[in-house]
């Protein structure tokens, strides 16, 4: 990992830049696809899959079979542990739930608030290098418990055409009620139009390539709603002389071998430290399966040298992580201050990688500074907020005159008869 010691703040930004290609180097890619699923339906889907995946498809859609069969392909112990991360999401968004909001604002004036879930919402599921069952998890457990009426799932075959046993089986216990062999920008596409097999979604959700992103952020040109932009992973780890150099290592690694764009950063107000963990990245990088991919990543990634928390936490919220873990000696600076986080990992004992998979939070979350702005996927994501009011005669007596004046101050005349009909019949 580069180290760079106490950076002046003119050059934060161009040490912080994401190792991503810009919107305009992929969207003409994106366009063409979206506009030939549009007009061909299936049979671009199919086409788009045996160039990208490397298989030609009879169908998209994932039979009963393949579903049972997938069950018995996965041993007793990863079902149970599946289990465990689904019951523990489950407790942390069925906590999310909010009751109706009633208000009386003036006498006669009732107004509410009241949740309802999406109807058809799409979740799309990274294949490729590693199938994601995880995600479903994330995706499906709460538009399950928000009760969206049909929960669409995408996500890219192998070579032999098939959906990895893991994401089908969690796919079928958590309430997906359409399984579709699908990937990339494709899928993004047929769930945005419908297509033949693809049932048209009102939100997409998941993370993706840069490819997937871009088509995600597409498809909202086109009436669909996404859930965030959510592109390559990221996280930054805060540590001082205090934090275990192996475990923040481990963890800077955990997000390395997502793919090559991915990256990850280590803030610090200890040169030691960032020695020993560097150190540390090297030996363990040696023994990871995806050992050329994490390395990609690093060689994009940096080790940070500052000479406060103070410094540190704003050079932090800048960068606006997905992941965000602080391992310090006052976390709570960090922990009660951080603005711009997708999600906050705290101490020595809370690997990010707890959140990815099983301790109830939410892993679909906003990268490449979105976090500024967007929360990460929860309850309320798969819901939409409607207002109710309910006015008497007695309340449109009290509020009429007010809409009569703004109404008239506005030049709407419509609007202010609206009013002015309802109290003259008052009136008679």
């Amino acid at each position: 990992m580069q180290l760079i010691n106490n950076p002046s703040r003119k050059d934060w930004s161009r040490i912080l830049k994401r190792p991503t290609k810009t919107v305009d180097d992929i969207e003409v890619t994106v366009l063409n696809v979206f506009k030939d699923v549009k007009l061909n339906g299936d049979k671009a889907i199919k086409s788009y899959t045996e160039k990208f995946d490397k298989v030609a498809l009879d169908t998209l859609l994932v039979s009963s079979t393949e579903i049972s069969d997938a069950s018995n392909n996965i041993s007793d112990e990863l079902k149970n542990a599946i289990q465990l991360a689904k019951s523990n999401i489950e407790k942390f968004h069925t906590a999310q739930k909010t009751k109706r909001v009633f208000q009386e604002t003036m006498e006669g004036v009732e107004c509410w608030q009241e949740k309802r879930p999406i109807q058809k919402v799409g979740l799309y599921i990274p294949g490729g290098t590693a199938p994601l069952f995880s995600t479903v998890l994330m995706l499906a457990v709460p538009a399950k418990i928000s009760g969206c009426k049909e929960i669409v799932l995408c996500t890219p075959p192998n070579k032999e055409g098939n959906i990895a046993s893991e994401i089908l089986y969690t796919a079928q216990i958590c309430g997906v009620t359409k399984i579709i062999k699908a990937g990339g920008i494709q899928a993004v596409a047929g769930l945005t139009f419908g297509t033949e097999s693809i049932p048209q979604v009102y939100k997409i959700f998941g993370p993706g390539n840069q490819y997937v992103t871009v088509a995600k952020q597409l498809a909202t040109k086109y009436g669909v709603a996404i859930d965030m932009p959510a592109g390559p992973s990221e996280l930054l780890v805060m540590a001082d002389e205090s934090a275990n150099a192996a475990y923040v290592a481990s963890d800077l690694l955990s997000q390395a071998e997502h793919g090559s764009d991915s990256q990850v950063i280590l803030v610090t107000t200890s040169k030691d430290l960032a020695k020993k963990v560097n150190s540390e990245v090297k030996s363990q990088l040696e023994v990871l399966p995806r050992k050329e991919m994490a390395a990609d990543a690093i060689n994009n990634s940096k080790s940070i040298i500052l000479d406060s928390f103070e410094t540190a936490l704003e050079l932090i919220d800048e960068y606006g992580p997905e992941h965000f873990i602080v391992a310090t000696t006052n976390d709570n600076y960090f922990v009660d201050n951080i603005s711009n986080a997708g999600s906050v990992f705290i101490g020595n004992y809370t690997p990010e990688s707890a959140g990815d998979y099983a301790s109830g939070t939410n892993h679909t979350l906003p990268t490449n500074g979105f976090s500024k702005a967007y929360s990460g996927v929860n309850l309320d994501s798969f819901q939409k907020s409607m207002t109710f009011q309910k006015i008497s005669s007695k309340g449109i007596a009290n509020i009429g005159p007010a809409i009569e004046l703004m109404a008239e101050a506005e030049g709407l005349q419509a609007h202010k008869n609206a009013v002015s009909l309802r109290l003259k019949d008052l009136k008679s």
